[in-house]
């Protein structure tokens, strides 16, 4: 029984340095200063995607389910329509 604790404390301790070496890495990664703004007109796609599916979940499947993608939905639609002005524009 005491080595089955051993290898368990050996498995999450192997887990905890994988992750702090992938973690080290990516931030490291992930540094550089460019930086871009997000498409907005994507957040107003998916807007328009997510509110009838979440009106469809209401009545068809469960009503929280529903409740949550329309939320969703009209958060990404709110998003979308604020920043309008920073759509990006087809050439």
């Amino acid at each position: 029984m005491e080595q089955w604790i051993l290898i368990n404390i050996g498995i999450i301790a192997g887990l905890v340095l994988i992750g702090i070496i992938l973690t080290l890495v990516f931030w490291k990664r992930n540094k550089v200063e460019n930086i871009q703004e997000p498409n907005y007109q994507v957040f107003f796609s998916i807007g328009i995607i997510w509110v009838p599916v979440g009106v469809v979940f209401m009545i068809a499947v469960n009503f929280v389910i529903g409740i949550s993608f329309l939320s969703l939905g009209g958060a990404y639609l709110a998003i979308g329509l604020a920043n309008k002005d920073k759509w990006k524009k087809k050439e």
